[in-house]
């Protein structure tokens, strides 16, 4: 089987980076079926091409069911609960879904010989380390929600060592943007992503961005994070199926660009778009805030001699403000 016709069987497809992942593949000519919940996914970013299954992924019957109705190549998966907040509230929510359920799924999986999977997991295992991170740094991660990745992680690894599977985790910095075309986007209308709530602001569905303190020991005061477009993303993923199919050893590679920009530079940049200011707050610092997170990708680009293109926080934000323009009619 060329790789032009791999069968793609993906999980959390429903929300913002599995559309995206799965728009990419249909668009390269692979098949796709998608695994939701519909707990935090939404229907209307399935693609039209892609087959929909809404369950959970740990109910084993009808897993079974879906993986004795056609072969599937590789597992991508994304289903999952995302929110540090609400991972601090409930560490044992987050544990269950991100951990218990999604090795019973991969257990499942194993038994009709489904054995190659590309993990989304986060920039978060790494903790704060306030360094550039790669992919040897001890993982500390000081949430539950890192913690969960991290412990699933830990057992696609060991898994690997016992040659079950062949895995390539992709531990992504911060995501953001939107499909140029407006397949998809955040429709998490909650979403407290810093860029979400920049382009609220833009189009004056809020008044002003409370700021979580201004006081970090940064060149201006806020704090810094690696944005990557959610479209390069969804490339890096598609480079990384390639490769496991290649390839007998199992990796993992950040997902990022290798440089920060401020928080403060995001809303000067959206400003510069909009041209006009945006009404900023000072509030306090949150618990255990990450003040510095970029990484390292010299990995990724070793590999693959990749070249993203959309590295830039201005494409960013035209991108996600098109997003949340045309979301009133999505």
């Amino acid at each position: 089987m060329s790789f032009k016709t791999k069968n793609f069987l993906i999980t959390g497809g429903a929300g913002y980076i599995g559309s995206h992942v799965a728009n990419l593949l249909l668009d390269k000519g692979h098949k796709v079926t998608i695994i939701d919940n519909l707990i935090t996914g939404n229907k209307k970013l399935v693609p039209k091409r892609a087959k929909l299954y809404v369950n959970d992924i740990a109910d084993k019957k009808e897993v079974s069911k879906i993986l004795m109705e056609q072969k599937f190549d590789i597992i991508m998966h994304f289903a999952g609960l995302i929110s540090v907040e609400e991972s601090l509230k409930k560490p044992k929510k987050y544990m269950t879904f991100n951990y218990e359920k999604a090795k019973k799924f991969i257990k499942i999986c194993l038994n009709y010989n489904l054995n190659k999977i590309i993990f989304s997991s986060s920039a978060s295992v790494y903790g704060n380390i306030n360094k550039i991170a790669s992919e040897k740094n001890e993982l500390k991660p000081i949430n539950p929600y890192a913690k969960s990745k991290k412990k699933f992680e830990n057992f696609l690894i060991s898994l690997s060592k016992n040659k079950k599977i062949k895995f390539v985790i992709l531990r992504y910095f911060n995501v953001a943007g939107a499909d140029a075309n407006k397949r998809c986007g955040s429709t998490n209308s909650s979403s407290k992503n810093l860029i979400k709530l920049v382009c609220e602001a833009a189009l004056n569905r809020k008044k002003k961005i409370i700021l979580n303190g201004d006081n970090y020991k940064t060149p201006d005061g806020s704090p810094i994070r690696d944005f990557i477009h959610v479209t390069d993303l969804a490339e890096m993923h598609y480079i990384s199926s390639k490769f496991i199919f290649d390839n007998k050893k199992s990796q993992i590679f950040n997902c990022g660009y290798g440089k920060g920009t401020s928080v403060k530079k995001v809303i000067s940049s959206m400003e510069k778009i909009i041209k006009r200011k945006i009404p900023i707050v000072i509030g306090p610092r949150r618990k255990n805030d990450i003040v510095f997170s970029v990484s390292n990708v010299s990995k990724f680009n070793k590999f693959f001699k990749w070249k993203p293109k959309n590295n830039s926080i201005t494409k960013i934000l035209i991108n996600a403000l098109a997003w949340e323009k045309f979301l009133k009619k999505f």
